[in-house]
């Protein structure tokens, strides 16, 4: 994926970074792989506010990516890569030898005319689908599932991968791209490659209106507000609660920054072998 800048002809375009779409083939989605995206505007059934800055922005619909890669031992042809609103990373069209049509992640080198296959009989090639048993060792996978016939859940955004580095007692280790090496069932399923649009985190939108037109609506600091509406809020100037020292807290007074929120003995971290912090 290529990006574009501009001249810097107005203040929006001197550091506006933009992808090119040199790689989307098919403007238009497929009608029958897509369905009404209902927005909330970050409120919950009784109208009541529970997440902020959400609201507004383009229209979407969602596509149906098959995540579970269901057509076992059928080859399907990449007939088109498109843009999707709701995620990060593109998707290819593909339509199997039956004539059915489907959605899948795109990974990074995928093109129009490419045979893609899942099952166990599939080889390991870019965009297979096939067990963690019969992957390569130090190959570069996503899409990965946590359960076997879940669906792959870890590894989907765009530029991610993960390596796939041993096999031991019916587990596969994986080293995850946020540095954690995870032991995950050799039966469970993952796509071989990167996931697509590498570029994705250089994208600089230019001007607060376009973020706006993702649906993300404006961030007030804590220490702009007063102190009725935020801890942090008040004083003379630039201080942290009022003029004396107060550790950065959300607006109900949970700690920001260093608050563990994860459980303590949580039932999956005996399958963390190592943790993403260590080094």
């Amino acid at each position: 994926m290529a990006l574009k800048s501009f001249r810097p002809l107005t203040p929006s375009l001197r550091f506006k970074s933009l992808p090119a779409f040199t790689e989307i083939t098919k403007a238009k989605p497929h009608k029958s792989l897509v369905e009404v995206k209902k927005r909330t505007g970050g409120r919950n059934n009784t109208g009541r506010l529970t997440a902020r800055h959400i609201g507004g922005g383009h229209k979407q619909k969602y596509r149906k990516v098959d995540f579970k890669r269901r057509k076992h031992g059928v080859a399907a042809e990449v007939t088109g890569i498109e843009y999707d609103p709701n995620r990060s990373a593109r998707i290819a069209l593909i339509r199997y030898a039956d004539g059915e049509m489907s959605y899948i992640l795109a990974p990074d080198g995928l093109t129009v005319g490419a045979k893609v296959m899942s099952g166990n009989e599939a080889t390991p090639d870019l965009g297979n689908s096939l067990p963690l048993s019969t992957i390569p060792l130090g190959a570069s996978i996503h899409n990965i599932e946590i359960a076997p016939g879940r669906g792959g859940q870890i590894a989907r955004s765009a530029g991610q991968q993960a390596t796939l580095s041993n096999r031991e007692a019916g587990y596969a280790l994986v080293k995850l791209p946020s540095g954690e090496i995870r032991r995950i069932h050799e039966s469970c399923f993952a796509t071989i490659g990167q996931v697509g649009n590498v570029d994705h985190m250089n994208v600089a939108s230019g001007k607060a209106g376009r973020t706006r037109w993702r649906g993300r609506r404006s961030h007030v600091r804590g220490m702009a507000m007063n102190p009725i509406d935020h801890p942090m809020g008040g004083g003379q100037g630039k201080s942290k609660g009022g003029g004396g020292r107060h550790h950065p807290v959300s607006p109900w007074g949970q700690l920001a920054k260093g608050f563990k929120t994860r459980a303590k003995h949580k039932p999956s971290d005996r399958f963390i072998m190592q943790d993403r912090r260590k080094k």
